[in-house]
């Protein structure tokens, strides 16, 4: 059975958690497979977790207890080629992890933390997103454009927050893509390439998951992870 680790504080009266958990259900059904997805706080994120998960999901409803566990999840699975998916809060936060870590901006902040601090690369939406579906455009080859099978979709958003427009030129010194924008040409989804599974979108896909069509994104991210299983050396203590 493959463990998926889901990062952040459960909140059964938050739709985009129940909806995640649907999703997996929903995807792990037409795949065949059977997943051990758990609810992880921020707040419970160590070595020994990290080294059972077989992929990890950080999941809407920032801002987390501890933003610094969330950021060790994220770190983990990038330099550990574990597969990563980070959906609406997830994503701002794999913004945050790469500025910091791979971009060398030590004090890069979210403004949900920190709404005055000097280096904000997620910074609060100037029309709130929260409760909207909009179409998108995927960047031609990507991967997220292969998952989806087209270069467009319509999805839904929770969010208030985004990527800093100005902060986007520095995020593209790294190689970190961004790789689906909005009509207006914000960034809405990023991708690592050469990555196992490393995705960040800024809409929250699960909503749209159903049990007749589980939602692209869900079934590829938990097809990497059964990849991802198979190919890990066993581990002691692992599931």
């Amino acid at each position: 059975m493959t463990f998926v680790a889901l990062v952040g504080e459960f909140d059964a009266s938050f739709a985009p958690h129940a909806a995640t958990n649907d999703a997996i259900r929903h995807s792990s059904a037409a795949l065949g497979m059977r997943v051990d997805a758990e609810w992880i706080s921020t707040e419970r994120i160590d070595d020994a977790l990290l080294s059972r998960a077989d992929s990890i999901w950080v999941v809407p409803g920032s801002p987390y207890r501890n933003l610094d566990g969330a950021l060790r999840a994220i770190r983990h699975a990038r330099e550990h080629n574990v597969p990563c998916l980070g959906t609406c809060g997830g994503f701002q936060h794999m913004v945050i992890e790469f500025a910091r870590h791979v971009l060398g901006f030590k004090d890069a902040s979210h403004a949900e933390y920190d709404p005055y601090a000097s280096e904000l690369f997620v910074s609060r939406l100037e029309c709130s997103l929260a409760g909207r579906e909009m179409t998108l455009s995927f960047a031609p080859g990507s991967r997220v454009a292969s998952i989806y099978g087209a270069e467009s979709a319509t999805e839904h958003y929770y969010c208030n927050f985004g990527v800093a427009r100005e902060k986007v030129p520095l995020l593209q010194r790294g190689n970190l893509r961004i790789t689906g924008s909005d009509p207006e040409g914000e960034a809405r989804v990023i991708e690592l390439p050469r990555h196992a599974f490393f995705i960040g979108t800024l809409f929250v896909p699960q909503a749209r998951s159903t049990p007749e069509r589980p939602h692209p994104l869900v079934s590829n991210f938990l097809t990497a992870t059964q990849v991802h299983r198979r190919r890990a050396t066993p581990r002691v203590g692992r599931r």
